[in-house]
């Protein structure tokens, strides 16, 4: 149940938060556009000093690969159920270009300080089609 909640968070702030009109939820998706992906993290820091090293570097790991952070952090007001400690959104241009991006290298380097770091849930979740 709490997994569910937790979804239904994420997928709600994705619609508030990324702008789509409304009509978008209902527009048939157009031949050959790929649709957008939202890398998603529920995330409970348990080492504020651990890692600064992943925060000073991550953005210029998935910006060469389109990404851009949608929300990082910030206020959560608590509408029904217990919110996420922290959330990152970053989204990208297609599925793609995400699971290229958690894949690189220079990404898969830092992930060791963001494992010793934090506790969290990450998945990449495809948005709608422009």
């Amino acid at each position: 149940m709490k997994s569910r909640r937790s979804l239904l968070f994420v997928l709600l702030t994705a619609a508030v938060i990324g702008g789509l009109p409304a009509k978008a939820l209902h527009a048939q998706p157009v031949t050959g556009a790929k649709p957008p992906a939202y890398y998603i993290s529920e995330f409970e820091l348990t080492d504020p000093e651990g890692i600064r090293p992943y925060s000073a570097a991550v953005e210029s790991t998935f910006a060469p690969f389109g990404g851009r952070y949608v929300v990082r952090g910030g206020k959560v007001a608590s509408l029904e159920g217990e919110p996420t400690k922290r959330l990152i959104m970053i989204a990208f241009p297609s599925m793609e270009q995400a699971q290229a991006w958690y894949d690189s290298p220079r990404y898969r380097e830092l992930m060791p300080i963001r494992h010793r770091s934090a506790k969290s849930r990450v998945f990449i979740m495809e948005g709608f089609a422009n």
